[in-house]
């Protein structure tokens, strides 16, 4: 597979080309902003997911190799918005006010926990690796669909008509199912 031009975001983390950083801030920070505060979320808490998905991001290309061969904006939404999901259910776990003893008393529940957050991640990284399996054109609908963007808009965007376009996706998301459930039977 041949790197993706959109690999120069992922270089300019590395090297902390300013301009590049500012690039993707001004570019891709008010989407997920607008995400996390219509999910229930405020806009310091969509800073945070921000700032976590470029230290994630950072992590991978200098300590994995990430090498990207499908566009940023997919990519980098749909991390924010798998961390941002994950967030909400940590919430959710927690009750309002603590009771002291329950502060002290780690049982097997956080374990459990941990264990369920370890293996969703697992199954996050296994689906990206799926959908970077995909062909250009199916990673380019799906990560269109993923930004949230409409049919129409879609459709217009890549000249096609809007039947063809649900077709296309819904035979892309049978491919995309069909590798991910390949690759839960190996495992």
């Amino acid at each position: 597979m041949t790197t993706h031009p959109d690999q120069r975001y992922l270089d300019g983390l590395l090297s902390n080309d300013t301009r590049l950083v500012r690039e993707i801030y001004e570019r891709f920070a008010r989407k997920i902003r607008r995400f996390i505060t219509q999910h229930q979320g405020s806009e310091e808490d969509a800073a945070d997911i921000f700032q976590e998905a470029i230290m994630d991001l950072y992590y991978q290309v200098r300590h994995k190799e990430l090498r990207l061969t499908y566009p940023f904006e997919p990519f980098f939404l749909l991390i924010c918005k798998r961390k941002w999901l994950n967030e909400l259910k940590k919430r959710g776990r927690q009750p309002v006010t603590k009771k002291l003893d329950d502060l002290y008393d780690v049982g097997e529940d956080v374990f459990a926990a941990a264990e369920k957050v370890v293996q969703e991640e697992a199954q996050a990284g296994m689906f990206l690796e799926q959908f970077a399996r995909l062909g250009e054109k199916c990673r380019e609908i799906l990560g269109r669909y993923l930004t949230g963007e409409a049919q129409e808009q879609i459709a217009l965007a890549m000249g096609v008509t809007y039947g063809y376009l649900r077709k296309k996706k819904s035979e892309c998301m049978a491919t995309l199912l069909s590798y991910v459930q390949k690759q839960q039977t190996r495992l």
